[in-house]
């Protein structure tokens, strides 16, 4: 059985929203680990939702539901840089 062509609609939408919010952490920009796990962070806190062609998209999702991914995903961005920066910063301090 194939299954690589299933993947999370949030995935790239996420990656997206982190590589153009690295900028702003500059304490986190620069390490690609640490960008990964604020990838993580954010896709944990967004609900999952499996596609296998990004053209489902347009029959799954209505502009009312787009809209409010965008906002999840923006906050959830938002909350990770958050959150890895903050460890990182205790685990700095040990």
């Amino acid at each position: 059985m194939d299954f690589s062509s299933v993947h999370n609609i949030h995935e790239s939408a996420v990656f997206e929203a982190v590589t153009l919010a690295a900028p702003r952490f500059p304490g986190i920009s620069g390490n690609s680990d640490l960008l990964a796990d604020v990838a993580c962070v954010a896709l944990n806190r967004v609900s999952a939702r499996y596609i296998r062609h990004d053209v489902d998209l347009a029959f799954f999702l209505t502009e009312r539901e787009r809209a409010e991914n965008e906002r999840a995903i923006t906050e959830s961005v938002e909350y990770a840089f958050s959150f890895v920066q903050a460890r990182h910063a205790m685990a700095a301090r040990r």
